[in-house]
């Protein structure tokens, strides 16, 4: 079995705070890109593809802001609940209609606002889990209270999310960096909210399941 020491507070959101901007950097580059067509290039057909290009990578910028911003972020006060619809919304967004399908059956609700961060950190785990696309097919047990949370990865060579395995099992653990603090979240994320994390197989599917412990 590995060991670490977690990371101070100042060394954690030093690490968070570089995975979003890891994040959102690529879409606001082309966004300053297609902006820098519009000025230089009169020919119509250039400015209608800047346009188009603008367009899409601000949609996703909003999209992975307003994911970090729940699934990393404050989100409201301590103790504070979040409606499952706009948890749904916020990760259709994320998620995307490219290479990825999201496929949602929680039932509807308010819920504790670190079980949410865990189920949406697991969402974004499963994209991971799926290099050239698939469906991540989200189904929720239990109660609002007590949930429980399976999410089954299902595509072309999906694997067991990067990272994700490693803390789990606390065998081989990763350097902490912008790439592996998502999967370092996510553990830390289920032990806070006393939940217990397995990564599964089942035929040529990855499951990702978080239960309550005991």
């Amino acid at each position: 079995m590995g060991e670490r020491t977690n990371p101070t507070d100042l060394e954690l959101a030093a690490l968070i705070s570089s995975k979003i901007c890891h994040d959102i950097i690529g879409p606001v580059g082309a966004i300053y890109n297609g902006l820098e067509i519009l000025d230089e290039d009169d020919d119509a057909e250039a400015k209608n593809y800047a346009l188009d290009v603008i367009r899409n990578v601000t949609e996703q910028a909003s999209a992975r802001l307003q994911f970090a911003r729940f699934a990393f972020g404050a989100a409201g006060s301590a103790g504070a609940v979040i409606d499952l619809g706009t948890a749904e919304q916020i990760s259709r967004g994320f998620v995307g209609q490219a290479k990825h399908k999201l496929i949602w059956r929680a039932i509807p609700g308010h819920m504790a606002k670190d079980n949410v961060k865990l189920l949406l950190n697991l969402i974004a785990s499963a994209i991971s889990a799926l290099p050239r696309g698939g469906e991540i097919d989200v189904q929720m047990g239990g109660t609002l209270e007590t949930p429980s949370f399976l999410i089954r990865c299902r595509g072309p060579n999906a694997r067991p999310p990067q990272y994700l395995v490693e803390f789990i099992t606390g065998e081989q653990l990763p350097q902490l960096d912008a790439m592996s603090i998502q999967a370092y979240y996510t553990w830390r994320l289920a032990d806070n909210a006393a939940m217990r994390m397995e990564i599964l197989k089942d035929g040529a599917d990855i499951l990702l399941s978080a239960k309550p412990q005991g």
